[in-house]
Order: C-alpha cells, then structure tokens, then sequence
C-alpha cells in the first residue's frame, strides 16, 4: 500500500450525557489512521450499525461491556471492506463484520473480525440487522430461554424493530400466539403483516387493558426490550412459570445512573417470581455465540424462501448518526436503523 497515511472522519464522545444525550456529547473531527501492523487490517466502512446499546456505552459504571472514553471514537459495529492487510486471511477485497465504530475508515486488529460476508448472499446491510446481532438476539433469546411451545402466548416489545420483528416471525412459525406491541398504526400494521395475531399501541391510554383483553389464557413467554409501563401492564398477566429473556430497556435508558421515581417495587416482584416460579434472564447474544453458525445459515434460508421479511431504515452520511441515533432512543425509526457511509 502507499505510504501516504489515510484520513478517516470520525465521531467521538465529547462529553457524557446528562439524561437524553445531546449533539453536544459528540465531536466531528478527521485525523490519519495508525500504520498497519502485523495482525491489522485496515477497512473501509460501509455501512454502520446504530443501536440502543450505545446509550449505555456513552456512561460510566457497571455494565457488561467498558464504556466508551471521553475523546474515543463511539462504538459500533460495520460492515467494511479490507483495503490494506497485514494478515494473510483477510486480504483487500474481503468483506467484514467489524468493530468499525462511527467513523469511515478504521484499523483493527483481525481478531475483531466478528465474521466474513458473501458479496453474492444476502444484502450486506443486514448482516447489521435481521442477518446479524439484532436477528440472532431473536433466535437465540427465543431458543436459549423463551422456549416457545406451540399453542403458547408470547408477547414481545418494540415489535416493529429488528429484534422484536424477527420475534414475532420466529414464534409464529414455532406455533405460539403472538401479541406484538408496536408506537403507532402504521407500525402496528407492519407487525400484523408479519404475523402477529394481535399488535397493540403502547401510547393507548387503555394499553393495559387492551393487554390484558389480548391475552385471555395469560402470558408464557414475554420477551422485553423496553421496560417502564409496557412491563407494569404484562406483570400480573404472566402464567406460572413465565420465561422472560430480557435483552434491552430502553424506556429507562435515559435514566442510568440516576434514581428512578416512583417507591421501590423490587421486593413485590420478587416474591411473584417466586411465587409463580418465573424464569427471568437477561442476556446478550455473545453468551450463546456457539449457536451463530446455525442461526446464520438457517435465517438466510428464511430470507430466501420469504419465511422471515424484514425492515431498514437507512440514513446517509456520517453526519446523520448523531440526530438518527436521538431518533432511535425515542422510538423515531422504523426498522433497523443502519448508515450508509457511502
């Protein structure tokens, strides 16, 4: 390669956020890349992954992952192209899920590398999404611990998104009754055409009843990725031995490392945990990675054959992740949410 240095421009973390973050948290800056060394590859980013778990990265404190430092580019996954290597399996040209991060060019070690992508299989975008974490958070969390069985109800959250979509189509073709719940009409509409047998709206001011008329025969698996009131109005619905795998609560996001209004609820719920001998596990979808070759072979057959549809929502330029990001954690996208960097 030429020993001109390359110029990526990148977005940091300026600041922590106080609440809802603001642009104020992120800088726009360019600086040259690191030259290779053995073990490197140096990528292209080509589309970017924004996700809900990178509110939490913005914060220090206990989580399951280090947060991102003041300064540091923010975290994220990619889809890239190798245009410079100093590792044999990974010559330019390859196509790669990577720790690319918010930025359009990157140097990573090749140990990072998550996976290589087929240019001749399914859409490169999404391996960001119903072919990648997102779908596999789905699979796995449905196959780990909800255990669905036919004729069961499952209810899912944020059932429009790229988790709680691929829920939805999964526990439909292993047999259960699906209640999706969804913002709005037409997001509710999307989740019946995937198969739901009922799609709710949470801003309903009668939601919880609504809920609760959905679910005749109670709730056997609830699968969470919001919290707040959409959880109060499953709680006294779930059947006795209710699996919960919890993989996000995003209503409660903003609020990290704040105390939560309201009196403290925890020993009440407890005691129904035990009581109804409640399976409640959170996870991510790195704890069952060795599921992932068989998750990622089975879902690109489902996209094939039709089995499994799925929904983007792509915005342009680097630029636009800090504001599509804002829009994410207040539930403005529609789909998975992906920047094309060009």
């Amino acid at each position: 390669m030429s020993d001109t240095p390359v110029t990526t421009d990148r977005i940091v973390l300026a600041s922590r956020p106080q609440g809802a973050p603001v642009a104020g948290n992120f800088r726009r800056e360019q600086v040259d890349l690191p030259a290779l060394q053995p073990g490197q590859v140096m990528l292209r980013n080509r589309y970017l992954s924004l996700d809900p778990y990178m509110r939490g990265r913005m914060d220090e404190g206990p989580s399951y992952a280090p947060a991102v430092a003041i300064g540091a580019v923010m975290e994220g996954r990619t889809v890239s192209e190798v245009v410079a290597s100093r590792h044999d399996a990974l010559p330019p040209g390859t196509l790669v899920v990577a720790p690319g991060g918010w930025q359009t060019h990157a140097v990573v070690d090749a140990v990072a590398i998550t996976r290589t992508l087929d240019p001749d299989g399914p859409p490169l975008s999404t391996a960001l999404g119903v072919h990648g974490m997102p779908g596999f958070t789905a699979y796995a969390g449905l196959h780990e611990i909800g255990r669905v069985q036919r004729g069961e109800t499952l209810v899912v959250a944020a059932a429009s998104g790229p988790v709680g979509a691929t829920v939805v189509q999964i526990a439909k073709m292993q047999g259960a009754r699906v209640v999706g719940i969804a913002g709005g009409e037409a997001k509710r509409a999307y989740v019946r055409s995937l198969g739901a047998d009922v799609a709710l709206d949470h801003r309903a001011e009668d939601f919880a009843g609504q809920l609760q008329a959905a679910v005749p025969d109670g709730i056997d698996v609830y699968f969470e990725n919001v919290g707040g009131k959409v959880f109060d109005a499953v709680l006294p619905l779930l059947n006795d031995f209710a699996r919960i795998p919890v993989c996000g609560t995003i209503a409660t996001y903003n609020a990290r490392g704040a105390q939560l209004p309201g009196p403290d609820r925890l020993p009440a719920f407890f005691s129904q945990v035990l009581r109804q001998r409640l399976d409640v596990r959170g996870f991510i979808q790195s704890d069952f990675i060795a599921l992932f070759p068989r998750f990622e072979q089975q879902m690109a057959q489902w996209m094939a054959d039709g089995s499994v549809q799925y929904r983007e929502d792509i915005v342009q330029g680097l630029d636009a992740a800090p504001d599509a990001f804002f829009g994410l954690l207040q539930g403005r996208n529609f789909g998975k949410l992906v920047v094309d960097l060009g």
